[in-house]
């Protein structure tokens, strides 16, 4: 088994996908490459193509804990910390705190720690995801690079430094909602996920349903990218081609009656690719009675 050496006394097993999820190689490289250099990994890429999934993988794979910040626009780099529970704290002072056992005397008997606080305290290696990083304010990234590149963060409070126990596995995931800083991006290391090739989705579809008919997925593989290619407002990403795959398989739909269903406009389970109310109704909108096919698909 490969191995990456993080420092003298830290191997772990080299990274190289999963039963669910395919790794390209450029991929695999540079997940490996910042495991081994203890640098933040900044994925990029459209939704759908398996940015947030990988960092789950990472962590089943290598046995370890992850912690996850989902990012919000009206975050504060500091909840994702900690947080003081200053209301409770109050009204235990008053009324008492036998219930909870804690002592309103004691701050730290009212710290909750965010994700990164966790992250630091854990005894031992831990993947520590921060997702969607781009709906955060520009100040907001640069504050958590600082705490991230250093490893600590302080409870102002009481004055106290908190130092990463071990130091976490950070991905960082960007929708490219927004530009990311300059000084964010020179403090990580950085991949842009394409979405799948057609060849690339055969071999994602394979792992999560290695028994589906091959022909079925060549033709449903085949209208997916066509859907894909006509400009809907939400266009189908790799969930919704995995969920349909498996509503078709489930259906015991037979390659030539999708084949069928799709020259008669009628494709099974539409509601699965597309999610939104405006892009299915376009779709039925695009009936060309004449010729009986979706305008721009061609199989």
């Amino acid at each position: 088994m490969n191995r990456v050496r993080i420092n003298s006394d830290i191997k772990l097993e080299r990274f190289v996908g999963t039963d669910r999820y395919y790794l390209s190689p450029e991929l695999e490289s540079i997940v490996n490459i910042a495991l081994v250099m203890e640098k933040p990994l900044l994925l990029m890429g459209e939704a759908g193509t398996g940015k947030t999934q990988l960092a789950f993988e990472v962590a089943r794979a290598l046995d370890m804990d992850i912690y996850v910040a989902r990012c919000k626009s009206t975050m504060k780099g500091e909840e994702l910390c900690y947080d003081h529970d200053t209301v409770a704290r109050l009204y235990e002072s008053r009324f008492g705190s036998k219930e909870t056992g804690r002592n309103p005397a004691r701050f730290d008997d009212y710290i909750n720690y965010g994700p990164i606080g966790k992250a630091f305290l854990s005894e031992k290696k831990c993947v520590l995801l921060l997702d969607e990083i781009d709906k955060t304010e520009s100040d907001v990234q640069d504050n958590l690079l600082d705490i991230l590149e250093a490893y600590e963060f302080k409870i102002r409070e009481i004055d106290r430094n908190i130092k990463a126990k071990n130091k976490p596995f950070i991905i960082i995931t960007s929708n490219a909602k927004r530009e990311l800083s300059d000084p964010f991006l020179r403090r990580c290391y950085c991949h842009y996920i394409s979405f799948p090739t057609p060849e690339e989705m055969k071999k994602i579809i394979n792992l999560h349903y290695p028994d589906a008919n091959k022909s079925l997925v060549d033709i449903a593989i085949n209208i997916f990218y066509d859907l894909r290619d006509q400009g809907f407002e939400k266009a189908p990403a790799t969930s919704e081609i995995l969920d349909w795959i498996g509503a078709l398989s489930k259906e015991e739909i037979t390659a030539s009656k999708l084949n069928q269903m799709k020259d008669e406009n009628n494709l099974p389970f539409i509601g699965i690719l597309l999610k939104r109310s405006e892009d299915i109704q376009r779709y039925y909108n695009d009936f060309d009675g004449k010729n009986k096919k979706f305008r721009g698909i061609h199989l």
